[in-house]
């Protein structure tokens, strides 16, 4: 599109969002307020509702999806430009789904037409909300060591064993997994995808407490569930290359996870003033925690400059693949590190989430989020494990090699 077009797009956008995000979706996002889609799903209020069906039906759930699987059709400039102006008004994200981060991308390039019809709309409308079924207790980071098996019965797949840190499996109507097909071929070459339909006789599911207090992670359990053979994404035993599909998304998600959590109700360095106070020049008081203050922003301006590069190379067809091996690591780091300031200039009002005579149910929440946010330096790929594709791929180093 000519710049005289986007510009024009812009400003229909900004007037659309301006009439159809409601103010109380322009507030931070609070976890219990987050829109998830499902069978099960519930709207915390009139006007989330409002917003989530204004978003559906205009295709902004899934804004650079083709248009006939419900998605708005728009290209990476198009998209580009919605998320800046939902950023400057606030707007919360009208939807929160694995089915969007990550199976939907992987359908678009390895569905079958009758998959992409029968599951990408209903992702786009909420209607079914997906688990992740990758990693097993003797599989995490060397995933291909799976042992869940899927045993070929003709007109079904029986599918039997486990799957662990399957996030919100409890809450999901469909997982998407990883399962073996084939005994005797090298390890990666005999796994297939497949889609399961989570209300299957002989699915189970085991929420595993978490330090932050909460379960938002599953184990997930299959005995004997029969799967239907059209629920084979991609050829038996090629499940590998859909797999590695999805995790570029799911890392592309991650990297970007810290804009979908829950906000403190003062910005970093606005809380810095409040809890530690300014000395006579207005400088913030503790001058080690402003300088590691000082670092932190700087290398979150450094990563969002990353991303603008990515996506100018990727506009212009020049991209350089190393560079969007670093988003997920650098993304989840920062969230954390982040999450360590917060806690620093917090002092002994964030040492308890849970005892109201310590700190305000605001603090608490955010004590409650750095234990949580833990969690993102293992999820899509644990951060040691990214370091050494980073040094194999991106820098060319061989195993065990070490530069200084």
């Amino acid at each position: 599109m000519t710049e005289d077009a986007l510009s024009v797009f812009r400003a229909e956008v900004a007037e659309w969002l301006d009439r159809h995000c409601p103010a109380s979706q322009r507030q931070p996002i609070v976890r219990e307020e987050q829109i998830w889609g499902g069978r099960r799903r519930v709207f915390p209020s009139d006007e989330a509702r409002s917003w989530f069906e204004a978003c559906r039906d205009k295709g902004y759930t899934a804004p650079d999806w083709p248009v006939a699987y419900g998605g708005a059709g728009l290209d990476a400039e198009q998209e580009k430009i919605l998320k800046q102006e939902m950023s400057r008004l606030g707007c919360r994200p009208p939807l929160y789904c694995q089915g969007l981060w990550m199976l939907g991308p992987a359908l678009l390039v390895y569905g079958s037409e009758d998959q992409k019809r029968e599951h990408l709309g209903a992702i786009c409308r909420g209607e079914i909300r997906w688990a992740q079924g990758y990693s097993e207790p003797s599989a995490g980071s060397d995933l291909a060591n799976l042992k869940t098996k899927a045993e070929d019965c003709g007109d079904h797949f029986l599918v039997n064993g486990t799957k662990i840190w399957t996030t919100k499996a409890d809450e999901a109507d469909w997982i998407f997994c990883l399962v073996r097909t084939r005994d005797a071929a090298p390890k990666q070459a005999g796994i297939s995808f497949l889609l399961i339909d989570m209300a299957s006789e002989g699915v189970s599911t085991s929420p595993i407490p978490l330090i932050s207090g909460d379960s938002e992670f599953c184990q997930t359990f299959f005995d004997n569930v029969r799967v239907p053979k059209r629920n084979l994404v991609g050829a038996i035993n090629e499940g590998w290359a859909v797999a590695k599909e999805l995790l570029n998304h799911e890392r592309k998600m991650m990297a970007a996870f810290e804009g979908m959590l829950e906000k403190p109700a003062m910005a970093l360095l606005e809380l810095a003033h409040y809890a530690v106070g300014v000395s006579e020049d207005g400088r913030l008081a503790d001058p080690e925690l402003r300088s590691d203050i000082v670092s932190h922003l700087m290398r979150e301006t450094g990563i969002r400059q990353m991303g603008e590069r990515i996506y100018r190379q990727g506009k212009a067809g020049q991209m350089d693949a190393r560079l969007p091996l670093l988003m997920k690591y650098l993304g989840t780091s920062q969230a954390q590190v982040k999450d360590e300031l917060i806690l620093a200039a917090l002092g002994g009002e964030g040492l308890s989430m849970d005892d109201e005579s310590v700190a305000s149910e605001g603090v608490r929440k955010m004590v409650k989020q750095w234990a949580f946010n833990k969690s993102l330096t293992i999820a899509g790929g644990t951060s040691e494990v990214q370091l050494n594709i980073i040094a194999k791929r991106a820098l060319g180093m061989a195993s065990g090699e070490r530069r200084s």
